[in-house]
């Protein structure tokens, strides 16, 4: 029997394998030496192919941005999960921002695209920032059960605010990044809120 129909099929199908693949490890050299503002003419000519190559697997950006930062913003989103056994809630919320502020400014630019994208619905980076910022929430919510996190603090509160942070950090140093975030968790506790009231 004749297998000439189904072998080329197959042969295409690992060709765009290798092809996706070849786009994802370009896209990661490129943004990481460019910012995720680079041009995506140059990804594709990274990776060998041709730009309607590169259209076909990513049509837009945020496209190749959900591929390339998938599995990152899955491993936050369980990360946050997980922590919600940690036996202190407050440090469960620390670890989990700076885990956060690191993710965002895995490449220069991100943290712009990230923001944007929360807003945006149509955008396919969309539904993973929600679940990113879902995660955040619930850790929240849980430091101001114990008391170490002002009740009129909200996720999109800790969200903007972490944004913020990492956008700071990349127009200084990662280790002013840090230190601007441990003030602004500081600035989180309910004693803070007290002094600024009185």
């Amino acid at each position: 029997m004749s297998t000439t129909g189904p072998a080329p099929q197959r042969r295409m199908r690992a060709d765009a394998r290798r092809n996706y693949e070849r786009l994802l490890a370009a896209a990661a050299t490129v943004f990481a030496e460019h910012g995720v503002d680079a041009s995506l003419e140059d990804i594709a000519r990274r990776a060998g192919v041709a730009n309607g190559t590169l259209y076909g697997h990513f049509p837009t950006r945020q496209a190749l941005l959900e591929a390339l930062l998938r599995d990152r913003m899955d491993a936050l989103t369980a990360t946050a999960r997980d922590l919600l056994d940690h036996p202190s809630a407050h440090e469960a919320l620390v670890i989990w921002a700076r885990a956060a502020m690191a993710h965002t400014t895995t490449y220069r630019g991100l943290v712009t695209a990230l923001m944007r994208s929360i807003k945006d619905e149509s955008s396919e980076l969309h539904a993973a920032c929600r679940a990113v910022l879902v995660g955040g929430e619930q850790l929240l919510t849980r430091a101001q059960a114990a008391g170490t996190v002002r009740e009129d603090a909200t996720a999109a509160d800790l969200y903007a605010m972490i944004n913020a942070v990492a956008w700071a950090g990349e127009q200084t140093t990662p280790a002013q990044g840090e230190r601007l975030l441990t003030f602004s968790i500081d600035g989180l506790h309910p004693s803070r809120s007290r002094e600024h009231s009185s």
